[in-house]
């Protein structure tokens, strides 16, 4: 017969307590119950745990039983725990990356409604491109990505979550704050345009030949804001990294004619999520992003 883990649990309870009775009331068990248990234990062992019948007095096996009992079933307890915790999403680690401009200005808040109804778990959050997120779920070292498959082939399970349009960051001072209608791309002929990898995906002819004469490319934003700042040029970037700026010196017009934009999507490796936890962060994010429309 194997030693079992209600045992143990039994024969703490009684050594405890020194008495089948009061080991009874803690366990929701009958006496009765409680010393066939503890019978079977010293018939698995061969030897008593105790010295006399009233259980109130260790032998040396049963000195040692319960120090290693306790310790065992502390550690069992706490392991139960934790799978419980984690099946509920009340613990665990959530690896997410995030296109910055995404990291900056909805991420905060959905991570600040995440935690106050899961504050044990630990979300690990990285800003990058679109295509460093894909490689990054190629390799499994995150979990969620909120970015855009756009001119990525992928397999990734995928969620849209919101329409992203381009448009031109340029000083407040520029000549192109001046025009009564519309701007089109001719009025951007005369401006020097810094590129970056965003405004290059840009599938359209008159832009592709704006990068063409395009003398200067920056890849990072805090890098372009610092030309636009300084009358360097002008640039393109979707509407959400416009809105990380924190200054008034720069102003977002849209493109010129319809449908420039990207499309920010939830995605993941696989078809069902990484962890409950995950699911849950991914709910969170869903439902933020819902009440915002």
């Amino acid at each position: 017969m194997q030693i079992k883990i209600e045992m143990l649990r039994c024969f703490v309870a009684v050594a405890r307590t020194g008495n089948l009775s009061d080991a009874a009331e803690v366990l929701g068990r009958t006496p009765s119950a409680l010393s066939m248990m503890l019978k079977q234990l010293e018939e698995n062992l061969g030897q008593s745990l105790f010295e006399t019948d009233r259980k109130n007095r260790l032998s040396a096996l049963g000195s040692f039983v319960l120090e290693q009992a306790e310790r065992e079933l502390y550690q069992f307890d706490g392991m139960v725990q934790d799978i419980v915790n984690f099946a509920k999403a009340k613990s665990g680690k959530v690896r997410l990356a995030a296109v910055p401009s995404v990291a900056n200005t909805i991420m905060p808040e959905v991570i600040a409604r995440f935690l106050s109804m899961r504050p044990d778990v630990h979300i690990e959050l990285r800003d990058m491109d679109s295509a460093s997120i894909l490689r990054e779920l190629a390799k499994d070292r995150i979990d969620l990505g909120i970015a855009s498959t756009q001119g990525h082939a992928t397999s990734f399970h995928t969620q849209t979550l919101f329409s992203d349009r381009f448009g031109i960051l340029c000083h407040k001072s520029s000549n192109l704050l001046l025009e009564d209608q519309d701007l089109s791309w001719e009025d951007l002929k005369g401006e020097r345009l810094i590129a970056n990898n965003l405004s290059q995906s840009i599938q359209v002819s008159a832009c592709q030949r704006l990068h063409a004469e395009s003398g200067l490319k920056v890849h990072n934003i805090t890098s372009l804001i610092a030309m636009i700042r300084n009358k360097v040029g002008i640039t393109i970037l979707p509407e959400t990294s416009a809105q990380i700026l924190n200054t008034d010196e720069i102003s977002f017009v849209p493109l010129p004619g319809a449908g420039f934009q990207r499309e920010i999507e939830l995605i993941r490796k696989s078809e069902t999520p990484a962890s409950p936890a995950a699911e849950e962060l991914e709910r969170t994010i869903l439902t933020f992003i819902q009440d915002r429309k």
